[in-house]
């Protein structure tokens, strides 16, 4: 190990790559993490006002790794989640509609031990709980820096610094989001598209409870959802044309807020901004390949989906566990952690769920992102369906908190 400056050098210190580093680094692998943004600019409130929807079994995850006790003061419970198909004021109340889905924790409790649908967490919450714990670790970051070239020299992966500087390991990870400079090193193209949309985002204080319910509803433009947080706040993802999206960030305070009110309707009572508007482009894009000679890609660098299922950090988190816990066995039995037959054990276990997940939320958009009187007559009636047959509500809702299929250990709860 003398020629080698880690077991493995991470690109990207975000939310996946700071938890594969994680998850390495309590199994005995020294890894490096690089990032062109140091931790506290990542924590900024300006830097990500997104809040997203984990799954019971990536806060598992999180729990294993130590990060709990400094997560759950910020983690609101989905204790329900209500999807509607309607237009009017206050349609997300679900009141006198049949064109609904309703899903509940106490139906699949004996299934996820008593855990909620998931948790809603600001993303800022989740970068600086990452950060203290890296920090407080033995893992080396090295920030600000950024990869300019990575490269496969026989037994290693030599990363080029845009300082001139060299770093060599057996592997090196790719977690620099959808503009990847490991997958592009690795030349691994990217199937996709942009969609017509953005994703305006904001943080909503309301004068009700929202008693940990998330409501959903569909509009022509595509999902407007009312995602709760801690005390009596939601995050608010409400998709919209690229023009509209504009003009909602660019519009004055008092406009922004009235057309709150009418898409919120009267039964979280007023309602008011809370903080800065964020908006963001939205696309899918899959990578052709989960890794190459000495690479691999997780997170963004290997997929990016549409945001109406709430799965994308979910998509990645469940990466890190695969990867980490391939990686920890592989180095266990003497094998060479970046070798191609160890690569290939784990893009055979995430693959089909990425490019499920992927073509599955790219169809319910486009299913759900329109008005055509003969398309939501089909979708009311199979909204309706799904909601009366009890085994797929169950379902639907083991898939959201990542309990189905073949989890890795840390997401069932288990050390490495």
């Amino acid at each position: 190990m003398a020629a080698y400056d880690a077991d493995v050098i991470i690109a990207g210190a975000g939310m996946t790559g700071a938890t594969l580093a994680l998850a390495l680094e309590s199994a005995g692998l020294k890894t490096i993490l690089i990032d062109p943004q140091v931790f506290e600019v990542q924590t900024a409130p300006t830097f990500d006002g997104r809040a997203s929807a984990i799954a019971y079994s990536s806060f598992r995850q999180w729990r294993e790794l130590g990060l709990a006790e400094a997560l759950e003061p910020h983690a609101q419970r989905i204790e329900q989640i209500l999807v509607t198909d309607a237009h009017t004021p206050g349609a997300a109340s679900g009141r006198g509609l049949r064109a609904f889905l309703r899903f509940d924790a106490d139906e699949i409790a004996s299934v996820s031990g008593g855990e909620p649908l998931g948790y809603m967490i600001e993303n800022r919450h989740t970068r600086m709980a990452l950060a203290a714990a890296v920090t407080a670790s033995d893992i080396q970051v090295l920030a600000p820096a950024e990869v300019a070239g990575v490269s496969a020299d026989g037994a290693a992966a030599v990363v080029t610094l845009a300082d001139g500087r060299l770093l060599r390991a057996p592997l090196v990870v790719g977690a620099d989001g959808r503009a990847s400079k490991v997958r592009e090193a690795a030349g691994i193209g990217v199937i996709g598209w942009s969609y017509p949309q953005v994703g305006f985002v904001a943080t909503v204080a309301m004068e009700q409870d929202h008693g940990g319910v998330a409501h959903e509803y569909f509009l022509p433009s595509g999902p407007f959802a009312i995602l709760p947080l801690t005390g009596k706040r939601a995050s608010l993802v409400w998709t919209e044309s690229k023009a509209r999206g504009a003009a909602l960030k660019a519009a004055r305070l008092e406009v922004v807020e009235a057309h709150l009110s009418r898409r919120f309707g009267e039964f979280l009572g007023q309602v008011r901004l809370d903080g800065p508007r964020f908006s963001y482009p939205l696309s899918l894009q899959l990578a052709e390949r989960m890794y190459a000679p000495r690479m691999a890609l997780l997170g963004d660098s290997a997929h990016a989906i549409h945001p109406i299922a709430g799965q994308g950090l979910n998509l990645g988190l469940k990466d890190a566990a695969a990867l980490a816990e391939v990686l920890v066995e592989a180095m266990r039995l003497g094998e060479d952690i970046g070798s191609e037959g160890v690569l290939e054990r784990y893009a055979a276990w995430r693959r089909f769920d990425n490019v499920s997940l992927a073509a599955a939320t790219d169809i319910f958009n486009r299913l759900f992102s329109n008005d055509h009187p003969l398309v939501r007559t089909v979708r009311g009636v199979g909204m309706g369906l799904v909601n009366r047959i009890g085994p797929a509500r169950r379902f639907f809702m083991e898939e959201a908190g990542g309990a189905v299929g073949d989890l890795p250990r840390l997401l069932r709860g288990m050390p490495l």
